[in-house]
């Protein structure tokens, strides 16, 4: 199943998306965003919703103003930077 990781700069902006996203419905998963995503940026976190949901998750991630640092998608071997 493939699945979009949201890329957050900090626990703190990861929350934010993550209650923008529980406001919604949905329920993220929000875990340390992989080391090969984050290229040396610290401690980023990764915010990851399912495929089917991604596009409701994103425009209520961006009303919130948690916009994503980086946007993956995955199924669970190899990540594909996407552009929106």
């Amino acid at each position: 199943m493939k699945k979009y990781l949201m890329i957050a700069r900090s626990v703190t902006h990861a929350q934010r998306m993550e209650l923008a996203l529980s406001r919604i419905g949905i329920r993220p998963q929000v875990f340390h965003a992989p080391l090969e995503l984050t290229a040396g940026h610290g401690c980023a976190y990764a915010v990851q919703v399912r495929e089917s949901d991604f596009q409701v998750a994103l425009k209520a991630v961006y009303g919130a103003g948690a916009n994503p640092v980086a946007i993956f998608l995955t199924d669970g071997t190899q990540f594909q930077e996407v552009r929106v």
